[in-house]
C-alpha cells in the first residue's frame, strides 16, 4: 500500500545532513525556485528548505512557501528517485499565487524524475 505521509524521516533535519547536500549537488532551478539534489543512501527522498529571510521578508510568505512545497513533495515522493532535495527560494516568489508555485514544483519534480532515470 502506498502512504502518503510526509513523516520525519522524510526530511532534512541536522546541519551535517544539509551541508552533505551542499557540498556536492546538482542544481534544477524554475524562475523561482533553486533546488539542490544529491543521492542518498536511503530506500526514500527527503527534503529540506533554506527559505532566506533576505528573499522572502514575511514569515507568513515563509511558511505559505514551505507548506505549498511540502505538500507537492507529499504527492509526488514516490516517484522521485532516492535523493535529498534543499529547496532554495529567489526573490519575487512571495508575489505568485498557490497554484503558479504549485505549478513551477510540479514541473521541476518531473525534470529531477526525467533526469534520473534507473
Amino acid at each position: 500500500m502506498v502512504t502518503y505521509e510526509f513523516s520525519r524521516e522524510s526530511r532534512i533535519l541536522t546541519p551535517g545532513q544539509f551541508q552533505q547536500v551542499f557540498s556536492k549537488s546538482s542544481r534544477f532551478g524554475s524562475s523561482h525556485f533553486t533546488i539542490l539534489i544529491t543521492k542518498n543512501k536511503l530506500d526514500k527522498p527527503r527534503l529540506g528548505f533554506a527559505v532566506a529571510k533576505k528573499r522572502v521578508k514575511l514569515a507568513v510568505q515563509r511558511n505559505r512557501i514551505k507548506r505549498l512545497t511540502r505538500e507537492s513533495f507529499r504527492l509526488a515522493q514516490h516517484d522521485l528517485p532516492n535523493i535529498d532535495i534543499v529547496v532554495m527560494v529567489k526573490s519575487g516568489i512571495d508575489n505568485l499565487d498557490n497554484a503558479t508555485i504549485n505549478k513551477q514544483l510540479v514541473k521541476t519534480w518531473r525534470k529531477i524524475i526525467q533526469r534520473h532515470k534507473p
